[in-house]
């Protein structure tokens, strides 16, 4: 993991490695303080390259007079007095001068952090984002490539380059960008890893590991105890697998008394055959990614604990395989739940709404939660509609959607809202049962009938469901991903219980 330092203009020193500066674009041309401020070599190559300061534009060169030393001059676009710079362009530029920083393979690389007036934000949000993206953009995984030249350079130490590095402000935020970086990261690794080695043993022991190091309460159910419980959209859909399904349950309590408390409840199919109606084979490639929700909640609970907010916070993780077998679901099939609602079975491949239902039913008997908010990876229908770039989001509850949204944005985990009307919900009524698992095909709609499915087992807890089908994975030209997992819903779950933690 790259080390974070803040250091202020006035003692910052030449360190060995690349030297970013932030330029705004006038009506002349290029911000001319900074440009003046740089070596005059360095000056001539970007009048030659015809540098405009575009967002994103990046040139770099070394350093005649320093060896392994870079200046590497980034556009953040033009100034206008009428509106701010935009911080998601800021983002994206950040993570080109990382991944400039990471082909020059340099050790370190420095910031010389922009006025954060620019973009009408406090330095201490622009800190915050600009640490958690650098972590971000720096992540690789090449754990399974035993080959050290194909092992990608890392970067040792970031420097921030800013006038108030000794504000306790700017301090606090930075520490706890790390810790939101770094659980993004941890969140991606563990979907990248491959699923012989990710099992749902794997996620729990995981979420054990997390509450011992941080004090939380871990309760993990093992598939005996979750067919004895009743919980029949977990167990049903484990039947197919040789590796057992496990429930894991992690809390957090404030010592503020009377605290408002939310659960986070995510889908955890750590690989998805689809079962007996089996996928095609190109489909299952990637079908690892399955367990991006409960890798989200698992991870947002990591930062929670440390960043110890003023509301209770329950995280569940249903954990399974989905498999083909003999003892499989077949559809067919009619199961029932953990809140004695029936569903029955037509598709086995619309399974993580079976296991959801299970932790959602659980969840609200047992801790009663102001909110409620499930993540998952749950309709190719959802990634259809919006593609890679917004995650969906389904509630009736506005003030919960109003809440989701501003959080998004400021977090930089954009959602966009589909529909949950009534005219939706006849589509997963069963002749047979109460429901079922998929929707009318003529009514299609996958992802808002996939989310009326899962209504049945909230009652009347606010409640909204993040289908992240489309954003957990291979999301391109976005500069701080790359091919592979995401950490899709981490930061926005993150920011989500901090605004409660500010509201209460």
């Amino acid at each position: 993991m790259i080390d974070i330092h803040l250091q202020s203009k006035s003692s910052a020193t030449m360190h060995a490695g690349a030297h970013a500066h932030f330029v705004y674009a006038t009506e002349d041309g290029a911000q001319t303080d900074i440009i003046n401020s740089l070596n005059s070599s360095v000056n001539q190559i970007l009048v030659a390259r015809k540098f405009k300061a575009n967002p994103g534009e990046i040139i770099s060169v070394p350093l005649a007079t320093s060896a392994d030393s870079y200046i590497v001059v980034a556009g953040i676009g033009k100034k206008n007095t009428k509106h701010s710079f935009c911080i998601e362009s800021y983002r994206r530029t950040v993570a080109k001068v990382i991944r400039t920083a990471i082909s020059l393979q340099v050790p370190t690389i420095t910031l010389h952090l922009p006025d954060h007036a620019l973009f009408h934000c406090n330095i201490d949000y622009l800190i915050e984002q600009t640490v958690i993206i650098s972590q971000i953009a720096t992540y690789h995984f090449d754990q399974y490539i035993t080959d050290q030249d194909r092992k990608e350079h890392r970067i040792q130490n970031l420097f921030l380059i800013t006038d108030q590095s000794d504000n306790p402000s700017i301090i606090k935020a930075s520490k706890d960008a790390v810790i939101i970086g770094k659980a993004v990261n941890q969140a991606r690794h563990w979907i990248d890893t491959p699923p012989l080695d990710a099992t749902p043993f794997f996620l729990s022991e995981k979420a054990k590991e997390i509450g011992k190091t941080h004090n939380l309460t871990v309760t993990v159910f093992n598939e005996k105890q979750i067919i004895e419980m009743g919980l029949g959209g977990l167990a049903g859909v484990s039947r197919g697998s040789d590796v057992d399904c496990q429930l894991a349950i992690m809390e957090y309590k404030t010592q503020k008394p009377n605290a408002q408390t939310i659960a986070l409840v995510g889908k955890g199919i750590t690989f998805d055959s689809g079962g007996l109606s089996l996928k095609p084979a190109a489909s299952m490639e990637t079908m690892k990614d399955d367990m991006a929700g409960a890798a989200a909640v698992i991870n947002t609970m990591e930062v929670i604990a440390q960043l110890k907010p003023n509301v209770n916070v329950v995280a569940l993780a249903p954990l399974s395989e989905n498999l083909p077998s003999g003892k499989a679901l077949k559809p067919g099939d009619i199961i029932k739940f953990y809140n004695g609602k029936t569903a029955e079975i037509k598709n086995t491949d619309a399974e993580g709404r079976l296991i959801l239902a299970d932790a959602l039913s659980y969840a609200v008997k047992h801790y009663k939660p102001d909110a409620i908010i499930d993540i998952a990876t749950l309709t190719g229908a959802c990634a259809y509609a919006l593609g890679p770039y917004f995650t969906g989001l389904m509630s009736e509850h506005d003030e919960l959607v109003a809440k989701i949204e501003s959080v998004s944005k400021h977090v930089g985990d954009p959602v966009w809202r589909l529909p949950m009307t009534n005219d939706y919900k006849k589509a997963i009524i069963s002749e047979v049962a109460d429901i079922c698992n998929i929707g009318d095909s003529r009514i299609k709609a996958g992802a808002v009938t996939a989310a009326h499915f899962l209504q049945h087992f909230v009652g009347d807890t606010a409640w909204a469901h993040l289908d992240i089908a489309g954003t957990a994975f291979d999301v391109p030209n976005i500069p701080y991903f790359r091919s592979g997992a995401t950490g899709a819903g981490v930061r926005l779950l993150i920011g989500l219980v901090m605004q409660w933690h500010k509201e209460n």
